[in-house]
């Protein structure tokens, strides 16, 4: 036998948990930088942004979008946060888990949740450099230009929470829905 097959027959199977038994949580990783700590100044300017951008919009319209955002850039802290709020603001499982293949399944959604997600997308992934004329006038055409202007601010809020989320390896599973209000 080789050193490989030995390896291969004597590790241990992994442990397994019965349903009634409860997930455990442990970080893979530690968090770089508590970075609301060292820059509290820029940590309350944005939560300011964010409340001034959450205005007007649909609680769980917004959290849609910021669980988008939050998949295009990785961010599994955010991604942890926004699913629990999305859920307390009444959303179902269904629709946050097809969020990650949204223009296929487009039947989950509304014609306005549609444009929304579609603009978070161009908004978050600047590929061609801008956000293509056909995606944001599909928006204008479902929001008003005051709820456009804010809609654009929560896509462009939630896009830099993902850069501090992911750039501190800001660790997720704690999160308690309603918490960071």
């Amino acid at each position: 036998m080789t050193t490989e097959e030995t390896a291969r027959t004597t590790r241990p199977e992994p442990a397994r948990r019965s349903p009634e038994e409860p997930a455990r949580h442990t970080a893979e990783t530690a968090p770089r930088l508590a970075w609301a700590q060292h820059a509290p100044e820029v940590y309350k300017a944005m939560l300011r942004l964010d409340t001034a951008a959450r205005k007007g919009l649909d609680p769980r319209l917004l959290e849609l979008v910021k669980i988008r955002a939050s998949q295009l850039n990785h961010c599994a802290f955010c991604l942890d946060m926004h699913s629990k709020d999305a859920l307390a603001a009444g959303e179902s499982v269904e629709r946050i888990i097809q969020l990650g293949a949204w223009e296929e399944s487009r039947h989950f959604y509304t014609e306005q949740e549609v444009a929304a997600l579609a603009l978070t997308d161009a908004v978050t992934v600047l590929t061609d450099g801008f956000v293509p004329d056909e995606v944001y006038d599909h928006a204008a055409k479902h929001f008003e230009e005051a709820e456009l202007a804010q809609l654009i601010a929560a896509i462009t809020v939630i896009n830099a929470w993902n850069r501090f989320g992911v750039t501190c390896r800001m660790v997720p599973g704690h999160y308690e829905a309603g918490k960071h209000e």
